[in-house]
């Protein structure tokens, strides 16, 4: 199969790593706007599959030439191309995948087009990272071993595997993005019914065994697509874990409003966004630089089988390649959009249409490709949510 990439940054690059590396794809395309990144990253990797290709994704016309030469499109690119990309997949008869962004409903925006997409024979998946992405796929496989689905409850973090003060957090992508995760309301399920609450509340302890205990918390856009999906479900809750006090620390920032994009101060006759200030002064304490990684996470599904209660708790702890260089979140996001990229080119997935993770991506072969990459996902089940961990 021939899988196309769009955008040479840390995911692309890393989704191209795992492609040359496949038996079954026989052809990779690395396309950037910025000709030279793209031919230093395929020079990089080193792979006869592989080629670099100067493409401007904003003009239609050079999108579409470089897509049609492909069975899959990967889309690396900032989310605001993911619109776009599918539309273009739709237009050339391509299959595509992209790593998600709620912000703006771009989400849905693709979802959307799920028609054009079945007229036009294509597999379109969006929110393939981590979260949204892993978290949907194992949310859906615990699912579908159930009868009835109560509950689902998600917990995922990317932390430091050695702390340091005052934040205990390095980033490993935007702090922007994070901003918006802290300060935007999370959209849950309780009780049976949406509702949103504040970001950063309701901490709670979360344990484990390779870094102790750790604390998870409630921030925005982490359940995705899965309100939609599991609508009638009693409990839908997704929390970021973070190491203790860290919750409280970030808490009191968005309190003191220096974490909006619309508060600014007058200094000096200047105008100033408190934010951009704020995103400066962090820079020097969160940049991650040589320091290893860890992603965890943790997906519980309850319910019912056979009339009796169930509980399917999937759990990933992944660190840093340090010989690579390659962080954590990295590999758990790039294999996760690689994998499930290469099932739809083999005919794994062959549905047409526009589908979030948790509706297509079958679990088992998902949970099993991760391993080969030594990204490992543990399942266990039991009947008494005693046992469940936290």
């Amino acid at each position: 199969m021939k899988i196309g990439v769009l955008g040479s940054g840390l995911m692309g690059k890393e989704a191209a790593r795992d492609l040359v590396n496949s038996d079954q794809v026989t052809e990779v395309g690395l396309a950037d706007l910025a000709f030279e990144q793209a031919k230093h990253v395929c020079d990089q990797l080193n792979s006869p599959k592989l080629t670099a290709y100067q493409v401007d994704a904003s003009n239609d016309v050079e999108l579409a030439d470089f897509m049609r030469n492909f069975d899959v499109i990967i889309n690396a690119l900032f989310y605001s191309f993911n619109e776009k990309v599918a539309k273009t997949a739709i237009k050339v008869g391509v299959s595509s995948v992209d790593l998600g962004g709620h912000i703006g409903n771009i989400t849905d925006k693709v979802l959307a087009m799920k028609e054009e997409a079945q007229e036009a024979g294509v597999t379109i998946i969006p929110d393939l990272g981590v979260a949204p992405g892993m978290i949907n796929i194992l949310s859906g496989y615990g699912a579908s071993k159930l009868d009835e689905v109560e509950s689902i409850r998600l917990y995922v973090g990317g932390i430091p595997a050695e702390p340091e003060p005052p934040l205990e957090y390095n980033h490993v992508f935007s702090m922007e993005g994070l901003f918006d995760h802290y300060t935007d309301p999370a959209l849950i399920i309780r009780d049976g019914k949406k509702q949103e609450v504040k970001a950063l509340t309701e901490v709670e302890p979360i344990h484990f065994d390779e870094y102790g205990e750790l604390e998870a918390f409630h921030t925005s856009g982490g359940t995705s697509t899965l309100p939609i999906t599991f609508g009638d479900v009693e409990t839908l809750e997704y929390k970021t874990i973070r190491y203790p006090g860290h919750a409280e620390k970030f808490k009191l920032l968005v309190d003191l409003n220096l974490t909006s994009k619309d508060a600014f101060v007058n200094i000096d006759g200047q105008e100033i966004n408190t934010r951009q200030v704020l995103l400066k002064a962090l820079e020097p304490f969160v940049k991650l630089g040589d320091k290893k990684d860890a992603v965890l996470l943790r997906v519980v599904v309850g319910g019912k089988k056979n009339g009796q209660k169930q509980y399917h708790q999937f759990q990933m702890t992944t660190t840093k390649d340090m010989e690579t260089k390659v962080t954590a979140m990295a590999r758990a996001t790039a294999n996760t959009i690689s994998v499930v990229a290469q099932m739809i080119g083999s005919g794994v997935i062959d549905q047409q249409g526009v589908y979030p993770p948790e509706q297509i991506v079958p679990g088992k072969e998902y949970i099993e490709e991760m391993a080969k990459r030594d990204v490992v996902i543990r399942e266990e089940t039991y009947e008494d949510e005693s046992y469940v961990s936290v």
